[in-house]
């Protein structure tokens, strides 16, 4: 049986502007807070979700993707 590798990498598109940026996610923390490139909006994960990662990413957060999206991160 061989294990899945982590995607670390997530491409965060930014609802106000449609920028995107792709980012290293951090693997022991979430992150709460993402400051556009673009615009300056200042992201936070939107309702049920862990981080940004999570409600604006193209890959889900590290903690998600270990437990097949039935984890909480944080």
């Amino acid at each position: 049986m061989s294990e899945e590798v982590l995607k670390l990498r997530s491409t965060l598109t930014c609802p106000h502007c449609g920028h995107r940026a792709t980012e290293t996610m951090p693997t022991n923390a979430c992150q709460f807070f993402y400051d556009c490139k673009d615009c300056g909006a200042v992201l936070r994960p939107k309702s049920g979700d862990c981080c940004v990662y999570c409600s604006y990413g193209d890959v889900p957060c590290p903690p998600i993707q270990q437990d097949g999206g039935k984890a909480r991160c944080g």
